[in-house]
């Protein structure tokens, strides 16, 4: 197969992703829409899984860490209701993919990364791609990145035990935090953490499977709703 054919046949893969696994479902942002449309998914997985890169499942990429299922980093980016002057800050690069779908959406986005050698092909990888609107850097992601705070949207891609008390404190008035909870050994929930004019307001959104969040988050921050 050609290159050209090969990138044709890729293309009509990541269409018909869109179509069959993200409009059949309850993805209506077409912000969202365009961003997943747009962006090579099979760019960010291993080589050996590129025939895999659009199929409704995560993958992995190494060093215990997956790339997310399409549907799931479209609803996340859709919960967070991006306009185009908006700050993101993202826990976890991992691949880049997710990072890359919120620059697309939004204006600036700040990711955090703790594994080394994720963080140094996602920055090549996303740099290739043209991305001038990215920072990213080297960290625990229950710290944030204070120095670029108030985010309008914080998005998390790794499961915590709870819910970090820092990066409450970095959500900005009327932002949006997605985050995975850790209910159980068997159980993790997606919630949905809206800063409000009286307050925090939770939200359960619907059960999920991330790796889970490294670094210190077991001694900070507070418990999940019951």
């Amino acid at each position: 197969m050609s290159g050209a054919q090969e990138d044709s046949a890729l293309t009509e893969r990541r269409l018909r992703m869109v179509a069959d696994q993200l409009v059949r479902r309850d993805i209506r942002d077409p912000r969202v829409l365009t961003a997943m449309s747009k962006v090579p998914r099979h760019l960010f997985v291993p080589t050996d899984q590129v025939a895999e890169a659009y199929s409704d499942g995560p993958l992995s990429i190494g060093h215990g860490q997956t790339i997310s299922q399409p549907y799931i980093v479209a609803s996340m980016t859709q919960s967070l209701k991006l306009g185009r002057e908006s700050r993101v800050l993202e826990i976890g690069t991992g691949s880049g993919y997710q990072t890359a779908i919120l620059a697309e959406v939004a204006a600036e986005v700040y990711s955090v990364e703790i594994v080394p050698d994720l963080l140094r092909v996602a920055e090549r990888r996303l740099l290739e791609l043209g991305y001038q609107n990215i920072r990213t850097r080297l960290g625990d992601g229950a710290m944030g990145w204070s120095e670029y705070a108030p985010f309008d949207g914080i998005l998390v891609t790794a499961a915590a035990p709870v819910v970090p008390e820092t990066l409450l404190t970095q959500l900005g008035s009327g932002g949006r935090m997605a985050i995975p909870v850790i209910l159980s050994e068997a159980r993790q929930e997606l919630r949905l953490i809206t800063r409000t004019g009286s307050g925090m307001v939770e939200e359960p959104m619907y059960d999920v499977r991330f790796v889970l969040m490294q670094g210190e988050v077991q001694y900070r921050g507070r418990r999940p709703m019951s």
